[in-house]
């Protein structure tokens, strides 16, 4: 998958780039997703998918604590996309943000939060893998802003 990384942006006015996550936004402590913001969206953008995904987890493949599907292009606050855009399953199998929650002692965890500008529209809820599987010739453009927590 190659990284196009050219105006698209992801912000978020709760934390900056590799700063800390706020205790409100963990799974155990408030599991309040974050504000993110999107700009820069290329032109031919059919939607948007966001993924926040903790490569540090203990698991194969890490763990996905949100994705979600059919943002329109035109958005840019994405407080309410839990509720206006179709979600899709978290590492637990459950159709929410999961916020952090590393094991104690683990030490900072890295939350990637990852907007995707695709070319086509995304079918259905698939997993993180399957979008990355299906999707990432449709990928015109992606961008992260990575927070970080530990316990």
């Amino acid at each position: 998958m190659p990284l196009n990384i050219k105006d698209l942006k992801i912000t978020s006015s709760d934390f900056a780039p590799l700063s800390r996550l706020a205790d409100k936004h963990a799974g155990d402590k408030g599991n309040v997703l974050p504000k993110l913001t999107v700009s820069g969206v290329p032109e031919g953008t059919k939607e948007l998918a966001v993924i926040c995904h903790d490569p540090d987890a203990p698991l194969a493949h890490g763990f996905t604590h949100w994705t979600v599907y059919a943002i329109d292009p035109r958005a840019t606050d994405l407080s309410d996309a839990q509720e206006k855009y179709r979600v899709g399953p978290n590492g637990a199998g459950d159709m929410q943000y999961y916020g952090p929650q590393p094991p104690a002692g683990h030490g900072d965890h890295h939350y990637y939060f990852w907007v995707y500008a695709l070319d086509t529209n995304v079918e259905g809820t698939p997993t993180r893998e399957e979008f990355l599987d299906k999707y990432a010739d449709n990928i015109i453009e992606q961008n992260r802003i990575v927070g970080l927590y530990s316990n």
